[in-house]
């Protein structure tokens, strides 16, 4: 359910630099990386008049007060959140800031949630029209593309964040996993951003052959007879024939084409080896591996994704370009977000988001007996230089108070958001 709107309404034309507001859209209805943020530029108040709002909601407390001679209703407001805050006592302040911090955080998640499930959404109803309206879907697929492209662009550094339950039906949540992290990996990578727009296409599309498949070869099996397996991989030339009719660009067409061949030259169709493979296929290839470990079509076969990063590493160097599955590694962390572990301090904790620049300090959901799990700490270890993570679990090893607390996911579904701020002193615990 979407939360209440909070914040006073204002014309688009009073809008000022230093004002936080929110934009009630879509997340692929406008350009910004998060729908809440303090405006910084004239440009950033011109594209939200271009959108076609009269008004928008802002937060005056989290406001920097305008020059003078600005809107007297907004200075008035301004000054009123200045007198509410400077009233408080200085333990009153710390207890608010404290609690501010952990709102801050849940909602940073909840964002997430609404913005990767508009994206499912957004990919099923591409899937549904591939066959009788290939033109639009095509469409479709390029504006979703572009829309993960503008929300990562322009930013100085990102957070993977793992998302709970339930995130969309698992073939559009498995193309949009894909998707998401294979165009991390491009922009690691420095591709243009027409690739990057074909990566996108390529990543979320990757198995829309499949669509001709009976359902039991979608997902392949090691039981699979030799004729069924034939079958199976036929879901690429299927793919590649769909792409066709769509008109989908020949980068966008080549991942989908080569999404399951192996750089020592084993995959399929065609037993490419690396140097026949775009580095667009290279990337994908990698991460749909990495994701059907996680997400297998039988949950109980899932590998933790701590599990999948050691098998690929150990038994996988020579099916990935070795570049690229470094770089993975390094971006998803020793810890990718979903993995179950143990801290120094004895506690258990689940990664919630991993900054690829720090691939040692995760954020965790921390397991603690005095905190009532819906405010559960969400501790940054990198600003906690006294805790760092001990080892790493399966979820069955837990104590069930702990597994009870944490939920480890039975899915793990992936998207991004702008690495956060330092927390204030207050909130290192």
């Amino acid at each position: 359910m979407k939360p209440p709107a909070t914040g006073a309404a204002i014309d688009v034309h009073d809008l000022q630099i230093g004002m936080f507001i929110h934009l009630d859209l879509g997340w692929m209805s406008h350009p910004f990386p998060l729908s809440s943020f303090k405006l910084t530029t004239g440009e950033q108040i011109a594209t939200i008049r271009s959108l076609g709002l009269t008004q928008v909601r802002w937060s005056p407390e989290r406001s920097e007060r305008p020059p003078a001679g600005g809107d007297t209703a907004v200075v008035e407001a301004l000054g009123a959140a200045g007198e509410s805050a400077t009233a408080e006592s200085p333990e009153a302040a710390e207890r608010r800031e404290r609690r501010e911090a952990q709102a801050a955080q849940r909602a940073a998640l909840q964002l997430c949630e609404r913005q990767y499930a508009e994206a499912t959404r957004a990919l099923r109803q591409t899937s549904d029209m591939v066959t009788a309206q290939p033109q639009a879907a095509r469409g479709q697929a390029e504006a979703l593309s572009q829309s993960l492209v503008s929300k990562m662009l322009g930013q100085r550094e990102l957070c993977i964040r793992l998302l709970s339950e339930g995130a969309g039906d698992r073939a559009s949540s498995h193309g949009l996993n894909v998707a998401i992290i294979a165009m991390l990996m491009g922009e690691t990578f420095g591709l243009a951003d027409s690739e990057m727009l074909d990566l996108g296409v390529g990543a979320m599309l990757h198995d829309i052959g499949k669509i001709e498949l009976p359902d039991r070869v979608r997902h392949v099996d090691d039981a699979f007879s030799s004729s069924e397996l034939r079958l199976y991989q036929e879901h690429v030339a299927h793919g590649v024939a769909h792409a066709q009719r769509m008109g989908l660009s020949a980068g966008a067409t080549l991942v989908i084409a080569q999404h399951h061949e192996q750089a020592d030259g084993t995959g399929f169709p065609k037993r490419l080896n690396l140097d026949r493979m775009t580095a667009s296929a290279r990337i994908v290839a990698l991460v749909n591996r990495y994701d059907n470990l996680c997400n297998p079509a039988q949950p109980s076969r899932a590998m933790t994704p701590h599990e999948a990063l050691s098998l690929m590493f150990a038994q996988g160097k020579n099916k990935f370009d070795a570049t690229m599955l470094n770089a993975f590694i390094r971006m998803m962390g020793v810890y990718p977000p979903g993995s179950v572990v143990q801290l120094t301090d004895e506690r258990y904790a689940l990664v919630s988001a991993v900054n690829s620049s720090r691939p040692l300090k995760p954020r965790v959901l921390v397991h603690d007996v005095h905190v009532p799990r819906d405010e559960a700490l969400l501790l940054d270890l990198e600003e906690a230089t006294d805790i760092g993570i001990r080892r790493s679990l399966k979820p069955q090893q837990l104590p069930a108070a702990a597994a009870e607390y944490l939920a480890p996911r039975q899915r793990i579904a992936y998207f991004f958001e702008p690495a956060p701020h330092p927390l204030p002193e207050e909130t290192k615990w």
